[in-house]
């Protein structure tokens, strides 16, 4: 049975621009970091805009993006790769973080602490001078190719006291604390997104305020501007704004029928 090596066919790279409206200078400080080598880092609750920044600057900087969404199960051979038997002999596959070392293209892991600890040792090698990839497994030791960039990213606040990265982790990435929008931004976004009126999505934001309040009283997750242009969504679709709110806005949220019952009032407030 022979070995033989197999490279996954190019990434395309994306094509139209993902619409991102800044709230601060995070697209400046992500473009200085890709042109100087640096690995990234994205902190910020749910829904906030992560992974549309990463997508705007893939489309801003010309280079293929790889996604890949880190679970409890993932294994650092998810990443590199592995050997799979075929019928003519043994063929390895690359990995997508392989795959992305070898094309330049820019490697984002959503939700980096979900993954274990064994897996994201793999890393290191990357997010330093040497920006290498070692493959234990075939010996060889892929270069980083122009253009590659290392991105992660995760939710501080959910992971609090649950999971973290280690010091020799974290203190080898640039990291940028993102947010929910202003009022006016977010209100702006919800629009672009939607197609929905002003004074939807001026409603919308003002709800989104009075819940995140709630935060402190047992909500674990507050509203992101995901569920708000979700919301919105369904409002221009002809759904009734109170019944758009209740299935986009609140279920998501949570199972406790006070917590539920709290804002369904809210919602029954605001559109009255």
């Amino acid at each position: 049975m022979t070995a033989e090596f197999l490279h996954k066919r190019s990434v395309p790279e994306v094509k139209a621009e993902p619409f991102y409206l800044p709230s601060g200078n995070e697209v400046d400080i992500f473009a200085q970091c890709h042109a100087q080598n640096l690995a990234v880092m994205l902190k910020g609750p749910t829904g906030c805009g992560k992974t549309r920044l990463v997508e705007h600057m893939a489309w801003r900087l010309g280079r293929p993006l790889i996604t890949i969404p880190c679970h409890d199960d993932l294994a650092a051979s998810d990443l590199i790769g592995r050997f799979l038997i075929r019928h003519d002999g043994t063929q390895w596959y690359d990995g997508p973080l392989t795959q992305a070392v070898r094309e330049g293209a820019i490697c984002y892991l959503d939700e980096i602490v979900e993954a274990r600890q064994d897996t994201i040792v793999v890393l290191h090698a990357l997010t330093d001078h040497r920006r290498i990839l070692p493959i234990d497994k075939t010996g060889e030791t892929v270069k980083a190719a122009t253009g590659f960039q290392l991105v992660v990213s995760y939710n501080p606040g959910y992971q609090r006291m649950l999971k973290d990265l280690k010091p020799s982790t974290r203190q080898r990435f640039v990291a940028m604390d993102l947010d929910f929008p202003s009022a006016r931004h977010e209100l702006t976004i919800i629009r672009e997104e939607s197609g929905a009126d002003y004074s939807t999505a001026h409603a919308l934001v003002s709800l989104a305020h009075r819940i995140r309040a709630l935060k402190d009283r047992g909500l674990a997750e507050v509203p992101s501007t995901r569920l708000l242009i979700a919301t919105a969504l369904l409002v221009e679709k002809g759904i009734p704004i109170r019944e758009a709110c209740y299935a986009g806005l609140i279920s998501p949220l949570s199972d406790d029928e006070s917590l539920v019952g709290a804002m369904r009032d809210l919602v029954d407030a605001t559109f009255v």
